[in-house]
């Protein structure tokens, strides 16, 4: 059978738009593919593809299509996200035979643009916890090493793009879901702008925290993700119009950064030895292309107490509820992260408000000067599997089960557009990601560079990978 799953994302649409390939042909070389690589990852746990072959052969060719659209491209979806008819978990044993009755607006969107739902990715409770595990499914596993983490919570996402079992996958973002295993399983992942994907209907349809967004193995294909994902849409209030020029028309005229602002580590955490000489090497590319690089004139000290009140008081507001009716079947992080909301005062909501505020002020002064903003995007490299958080890093303890989080959670509070892209490699073989982000708003100019940075760093071809099993 022709290795379908080597295409891009972008050729793959293209031959699906010429005819040379079908939407049912791409479905089963997609379950073909899952089925060699499942057992060793666990990342898809819940497939749908009798629904998917269903959608297919009804799917209606559009005489003028959208810049997003798919043609039938078979992706994954992130098991926190309803698919109508499909079992979807939230990664909690209370829903663990819960099936959705209707889509998120978003998946609403991507199928009447074309794709194809074929599975549900692997996520932890409710998305708490940048490690992907759960009492439904089990652990999702790091394809460049089995014994190792792909990081979370969209760890099922990048696992899948990574291996080749989908194209394309969506994830989500609060602290740092979408890039840190982007980082961990050497593909790309981009945090958009709140209200640049519309989602819902949403209990919180006014919080700008979290976001949903595009999963790849190029920065290409994240810019025909976000094509089909973009749009404003009625049931969320804060989504955004989509550019009058698609992104995908962006990244091809985009230009190299003429300077960037580099932090290692923001001023707030330690980095692994692995990751600081992964980074440096990663800066080389940048020279290569002509980009002067200047450091970061600001910190990020109080990062974490802001964003450890905006995350808790976010999660007393959605799952409060559910503590009091069912304390016993959550994890003891989210059961911690809830009460902590709920100890919250107004006063302590008013402060970190205010202190987000001054960072955002500060940092979108930065770019008066610069076009990115460059990081790693994690301080260390994927750790092992069966670890629930990193409690420590280079003999400084943590303080909770997100502070090592602190490299992406930082950026959060900005609210700019954020990508990570593949930086390069440690010593024994582990993908690193670099972090760029751009101002407000701008995701045009973040692909056209970040797809600069891609061709210079040169590892595209990694993908996909077969997973390298460890016991």
């Amino acid at each position: 059978m022709t290795e379908y799953h080597r295409w891009t994302a972008t050729e793959a649409v293209n031959r699906l738009r010429t005819g040379d390939v079908t939407p049912l042909e791409l479905i089963d070389a997609a379950a073909e593919r899952i089925a060699v690589v499942e057992p060793a990852v666990n990342a898809l746990p819940t497939l749908c593809l009798d629904r998917a072959r269903d959608r297919a052969r009804n799917l209606q060719r559009p005489a003028t299509a959208d810049a997003g659209h798919l043609y039938g491209l078979p992706i994954a979806i992130k098991d926190l996200t309803n698919v109508a008819g499909v079992r979807t978990t939230f990664g909690s044993s209370l829903f663990a035979d819960h099936v959705s009755d209707a889509s998120d607006l978003m998946v609403e969107r991507l199928e009447r643009r074309g794709a194809s739902v074929v599975a549900k990715s692997n996520t932890p409770e409710f998305g708490a916890g940048a490690q992907t595990f759960n009492d439904v499914f089990g652990v999702t596993r790091n394809p460049w090493n089995t014994e190792l983490t792909p990081g979370g919570s969209s760890g099922g996402s990048a696992v899948a793009v990574a291996t080749g079992e989908v194209w394309l996958a969506q994830g989500s973002d609060l602290g740092g879901s979408l890039r840190i295993p982007a980082a961990f399983a050497g593909c790309v992942g981009l945090r958009p702008s709140p209200g640049r994907v519309p989602h819902g209907p949403s209990k919180l349809p006014f919080m700008v925290n979290s976001v949903e967004g595009p999963m790849a193995r190029t920065v290409q294909d994240i810019a025909l993700f976000l094509d089909a994902m973009c749009g404003m849409h009625d049931e969320d209030p804060i989504s955004l119009p989509a550019p009058v020029r698609s992104f995908q028309h962006a990244v091809a005229q985009g230009r190299p950064p003429k300077k960037i602002a580099f932090s290692m580590d923001l001023g707030i955490t330690p980095i692994h030895r692995d990751v600081r000489a992964g980074t440096e090497a990663a800066l080389k590319c940048f020279a290569d292309m002509g980009t002067e690089v200047v450091p970061l004139d600001m910190e990020f000290g109080d990062a974490e107490p802001i964003f450890q009140v905006l995350r808790a008081a976010q999660f007393a507001a959605a799952h409060g509820e559910t503590l009091a009716l069912h304390r016993e079947k959550l994890k003891p992080e989210v059961v911690w992260n809830i009460e902590k909301g709920m100890a919250l005062t107004a006063d302590d909501i008013g402060r970190a408000e205010r202190a987000r505020a001054d960072i955002y002020h500060r940092f979108v002064r930065q770019f008066d000067d610069v076009d990115l903003v460059v990081t790693p995007t994690v301080n260390t490299p994927p750790f092992h599997a069966d670890t629930r958080y990193l409690e420590e890093l280079d003999g400084q303890p943590f303080e909770s089960y997100i502070s090592w989080l602190a490299m992406t959670f930082a950026l959060t509070l900005t609210t700019c557009p954020a990508i990570s892209v593949p930086g390069g490699f440690t010593p024994d073989g582990l993908p690193l990601g670099l972090q760029l982000v751009s101002r407000p708003r701008d995701e045009a100019s973040l692909l056209g560079m970040a797809r600069h940075f891609e061709n210079a760093a040169g590892l595209r071809d990694r993908l996909p990978v077969d997973p390298v099993v460890r016991h």
